[in-house]
């Protein structure tokens, strides 16, 4: 790789990272042709971003941005997942390392916090925001649902008396 070409991509590296909310330092080595293949795939389709570059170009690369303090992960056969869903990549990660012993998450970084191999694994089995939504929008809904029920209650309680009495007759 000439220097044009490192420079390019530090440059798109430092470009990605200042988009991204949380940066995960993956071990991926010894993965076969097909299993890469599927680790690939299954991070495009959590939205995250796997990038494997060399240490020494994302060391470079992270100078000076929110992520500086994951250079000491930076060592042997690493790569660099990251997305701008603060959750998303822990979770993406963690859910391949389940399933391949070969795929180790060394550490990470979310908004300039830096994060340990188990404080990611942690952040993984926190809820997506989108099920926070959900779980929110419930939570708003059943008040309105209970009165609901509370209000209509008494005029189904007075028919059914009616019903009763014109039965009785």
């Amino acid at each position: 790789m000439d220097r044009a070409a490192k420079a390019a991509a530090i440059s798109d590296l430092q470009e990605s990272m200042n988009r991204a909310t949380t940066v995960v330092v993956v071990q991926a080595s010894g993965l076969s042709a097909d299993e890469t293949r599927t680790f690939r795939v299954k991070t495009r389709a959590g939205n995250v971003t796997l990038k494997v570059i060399k240490n020494t170009l994302a060391k470079r690369a992270i100078e000076g941005t929110k992520f500086a303090g994951i250079a000491n992960f930076l060592k042997g056969q690493t790569a660099l997942a990251f997305s701008s869903d603060a959750i998303a990549p822990a979770k993406v990660i963690a859910e391949f390392a389940k399933t391949n012993d070969k795929v180790k998450i060394v550490g990470g970084a979310m908004d300039g916090q830096i994060l340990d191999a188990q404080s990611v694994k942690n952040l993984a089995t926190l809820p997506s925001l989108p099920e926070i939504r959900a779980s929110f929008l419930g939570l708003l809904q059943t008040p309105a649902t209970r009165l609901a029920v509370l209000l209509k209650e008494p005029a189904g309680q007075l028919a059914r008396v009616m019903a009763a009495r014109g039965r009785q007759e």
